[in-house]
């Protein structure tokens, strides 16, 4: 997975390949996923990355940009006492084949959900199911 790239660049423009318009009877979901593609991955907020990264959308470039932004907030989190949120969530629940083409954020994500003390009874559970489905094991 490329951690370093032109993060003005779209999803599109990463990938090479537009998207046609979607079909008019899309749901709302459907169609804001086909716009964040054509936007900068830089001006992508947490939720818009929970959002794609949940539809497993652009992988290679957003996993390590959401890894990024989980061990930069994890600390301050994790000090006030709570950490339960969209792009956790997203993040851990991918398949473990994703994971285990990408044993660099793997491991950083391993290091962060480890700071991680107070989280609710099913994130946790959430936890311990990616931990336990890296190579060998790793919970």
């Amino acid at each position: 997975m490329p951690k370093d790239f032109d993060r003005s660049s779209s999803l599109e423009e990463l990938e090479g390949v537009r998207w046609p318009v979607p079909p008019a009877d899309s749901t709302p979901m459907v169609r804001n996923v086909y716009e964040l593609r054509r936007r900068p991955v830089a001006t992508l907020e947490p939720h818009e990355l929970a959002r794609l990264i949940g539809q497993d959308v652009g992988l290679p470039w957003l996993l390590p940009l959401a890894v990024d932004i989980l061990r930069d907030t994890a600390p301050k989190q994790a000090e006030d006492g709570w950490f339960d949120d969209d792009l956790l969530y997203a993040v851990i629940t991918r398949k473990p084949e994703v994971w285990a083409a990408a044993p660099g954020p793997a491991h950083e994500l391993k290091e962060t959900v480890a700071l991680l003390t107070d989280v609710s009874r099913h994130v946790r559970q959430d936890i311990d199911a990616f931990l336990s489905a890296l190579p060998g094991g790793e919970a």
